[in-house]
């Protein structure tokens, strides 16, 4: 696809967004102005209702009053002109009283037992009806004080009169002056049409037809009003319906009679609602809104929500045909403008397409002085550049060309095993030498974490890493591996951190000497100090042995000579014998090769049986040993062998350095969790320049010196993680200072 087309499809679609956000937010600002002008309108009909209702009540209340007020006179009249005793009245006289009042029918009530009876009427099949109208005024209405006399109003009445249906109202009237009851009833087509003028829910009829989106108007009595209510709608609409009927007036067909409840009871707190629902398969709006005169009631209102739908329709379909217009000439015209904008694009792309298979030699002639001109000279400087740079490139390639050959050759041929590992421990490069070590090859080894270090030196390893990683440089450290097979190898490990261009430690390398054959000869060196030091023990060995022996000898010639067992001679003679016991148990163990084994001992008594066996060399030399061992426990973990021969070292050292004799302080203090062992002596010192000599191989001021002994001692004191330091002044002695670190375990530690 070509950048034209794109980009007029960009274009294109931008557009699109921007008439479908325009659309959709159209929509929704339509949907809620209509949402609110229904409301409004809602309400504004339910006011215009209410007007009616609070005028129909008036108007049929007044009518109610004047009926009443009439009756009640021609009841008045009614009783003046029958006489007091019920036996005295007769039918014709009724008649004539009747027509005389005005009335439709008038009839005497007289009690029999516990109800009311008509005993004569002008209607003779009211004859023998029991009134309960009255029956109820007499449980209800006492005597009102200051009056003879009691009016009752009955309620309103009904009878078919042909195809008219005539309304009428009865009341019932008594004073003390007569025996019975006199009921007036009045009945008259003219009323009936008067009130169904006046006082008829016609008007909800005319507003439905003058609003067909009104589909139900409905009356609620919020006090009496519930799911079980029994529904009775009148067709005149009073004071006392508004406050007896839950649902006074109107229809009540779209109903959902629990949500209906709840709403009607929202609205009565004064709340208007309004509820979006679906009844009898029709989507409508009902609002409940709560009117106070002339009785506190709820009118509900049902609008059809089809046409509200229809005019957002209609204005939704607008809304996208013209979008679609409007879309389809963008289209064109960004097509038009992509075409003549990216026309300058077809010589760059050619001059792109020249570099990019090396020819940077031909230019892109400018015609132009806009952006798209800049460009094509930008491009022109850009070749020129390139090919400069790519002359020098080729030559930098061929030198990190030769120089990585060189690298990976030396690499490859060295000797000590080389090994790269990323910040997990995961093995990234290796070299020859590693897979002759170790026995992995190389497609083993990358990608995996091997075992080399053994379970009791991986803590002591994860320790290096973390100094490494926090920057502090690490020198060579002697410590074993594990090969493939499993054999430990004895190595010395230099680690170093791989950077990035950021600084970034990303790597750690680490080369790998296998130490196996300098051990070895290690080993064959301390043997052969240790024979040269039982060679020049010898001799104060033979001397100490001589001293006992030539007692034993003169005590067993003493006993021949007498024949006699002298018990106390016994006594020293089997000292003596312990003695030399002791001495030569003491030089077997010194003279005798020991298998390399690290066990836990006090450094006090390891220093005590050296300066034992030294003892009688001393005495010949005229050198005493001076002690401070103190209290505290000293023990350590050694190989006690190693640790006397590094001692019996020193102190002879110590002995040659005076030949005059004097005194040889040992010392041994505690320094936080390590050991340090002090031996001074008052020798003839050593020169400032030599000291840094010591302890080089051969390297001695004694004739018959090897110069191994400093050596190996040195040697012996790193394999127990110790230090070995000698400090000398000429004239005045030398002092060797040897730091072991304590034993601690578990119990000590806590």
């Amino acid at each position: 696809m070509s950048v034209k087309i794109k980009l007029s499809l960009m274009i294109s679609l931008i557009v699109f967004v921007l008439l479908l956000l325009n659309v959709i937010l159209n929509e929704y600002s339509t949907r809620v102005n209509l949402r609110s002008d229904v409301e409004m309108s809602m309400t504004s009909i339910t006011r215009q209702i209410a007007a009616d209702v609070l005028q129909n009540t008036g108007e049929n209340e007044f009518v109610q009053s004047v009926l009443i007020d009439k009756l009640k006179m021609a009841s008045y009249s009614a009783s003046d002109q029958l006489p007091r005793n019920v036996a005295e009245i007769t039918s014709e006289q009724l008649e004539q009283v009747a027509d005389h009042i005005g009335v439709s029918r008038l009839s005497v009530m007289k009690k029999i037992g516990t109800n009311y009876s008509i005993v004569l009427s002008t209607e003779p099949k009211e004859v023998g009806m029991v009134s309960t109208t009255w029956t109820k005024r007499q449980l209800i209405v006492r005597d009102e004080e200051d009056k003879n006399y009691q009016f009752w109003v009955g309620p309103d009445a009904r009878s078919n009169n042909g195809n008219a249906v005539l309304l009428g109202q009865e009341t019932f009237y008594t004073d003390s002056d007569h025996d019975y009851i006199i009921r007036c009833y009045l009945e008259s087509d003219r009323l009936s049409d008067y009130q169904k003028m006046a006082h008829s829910t016609a008007f909800l009829d005319d507003m439905k037809a003058g609003n067909p989106t009104i589909l139900e108007i409905t009356g609620f009595n919020p006090n009496v009003f519930n799911a079980d209510s029994a529904i009775r709608i009148p067709s005149i609409i009073s004071s006392k319906e508004l406050a007896e009927l839950p649902i006074p007036f109107g229809t009540y067909e779209y109903r959902s009679t629990a949500a209906d409840v709840n709403d009607v009871h929202t609205a009565l707190k004064g709340k208007q609602v309004f509820r979006y629902t679906t009844i009898h398969n029709r989507d409508v709006i009902k609002s409940f809104i709560l009117i106070q005169q002339p009785k506190p009631y709820v009118i509900g209102l049902v609008l059809d929500k089809k046409p509200l739908m229809r005019l957002m329709d209609e204005q939704r379909t607008n809304q996208l045909y013209i979008s679609a217009v409007l879309l389809c000439i963008v289209i064109i015209c960004s097509y038009w403008l992509s075409k003549i904008l990216l026309r300058p694009v077809r010589a760059i792309l050619w001059k792109v397409n020249e570099v990019s298979v090396g020819r940077f030699d031909s230019s892109i002639e400018v015609k132009r002085k806009d952006e798209l001109g800049q460009l094509a000279q930008r491009v022109n400087a850009m070749s020129k550049n390139l090919g400069i740079y790519m002359a020098k490139l080729k030559t930098a390639f061929e030198e990190n060309r030769t120089m990585k050959e060189y690298l990976e050759s030396f690499i490859n041929q060295t000797t000590d095993a080389i090994h790269v590992v990323d910040l997990d421990g995961r093995i990234t490069q290796v070299n020859r030498a590693f897979e002759q070590l170790f026995g992995y090859s190389t497609e083993e080894s990358i990608g995996r974490l091997l075992s080399l270090v053994p379970d009791h030196l991986r803590d002591e390893e994860r320790q290096t890493l973390d100094l490494l990683k926090s920057g502090k440089p690490l020198t060579a450290r002697e410590t074993t591996r594990i090969t493939k097979s499993g054999e430990w190898i004895s190595v010395s490990v230099t680690t170093s951190p791989i950077r990035d261009r950021h600084g970034n430690i990303h790597a750690i390398a680490s080369i790998t000497r296998d130490m196996t054959s300098r051990n070895k000869m290690e080993e064959l060196l301390r043997r052969s100090e240790k024979l040269t030091t039982v060679g020049q023990l010898a001799a104060g060995v033979a001397h100490e042995i001589r001293n006992p022996l030539t007692t034993l000898r003169g005590f067993l010639q003493l006993q021949l000579e007498t024949a006699k067992l002298n018990t106390r001679h016994v006594d020293i003679m089997l000292s003596e014998l312990d003695r030399i016991n002791l001495i030569v148990g003491e030089f077997l163990i010194l003279a005798k090769p020991q298998a390399t084994r690290f066990e836990v001992k006090d450094i006090r008594f390891t220093l005590g049986d050296v300066i034992s066996l030294l003892d009688s060399q001393a005495h010949l030399c005229n050198v005493m040993f001076v002690t401070d061992f103190g209290y505290e426990e000293c023990r350590i973990s050694c190989e006690e062998n190693q640790l006397k021969q590094v001692f019996i070292n020193v102190l002879k050292n110590a002995m040659e350095a005076m030949p005059q004799g004097g005194e040889i302080t040992i010392a041994i203090r505690h320094h936080e969790r390590q050991l340090c062992v002090s031996i001074a002596d008052q020798g003839i010192g050593i020169p400032e320049e030599k000291i840094a000599k010591l302890g080089d191989p051969f390297y001695t001021d004694k004739d018959a010196g090897t110069g191994l002994g400093i050596m190996v001692s040195q040697r012996i004191i790193q394999s127990h993680q110790g230090t070995f330091e000698i400090k000398s002044k000429v004239g005045v002695g030398t002092t060797v200072m040897i730091t072991l670190p304590l034993y601690r375990d578990d119990n000590s530690a806590a």
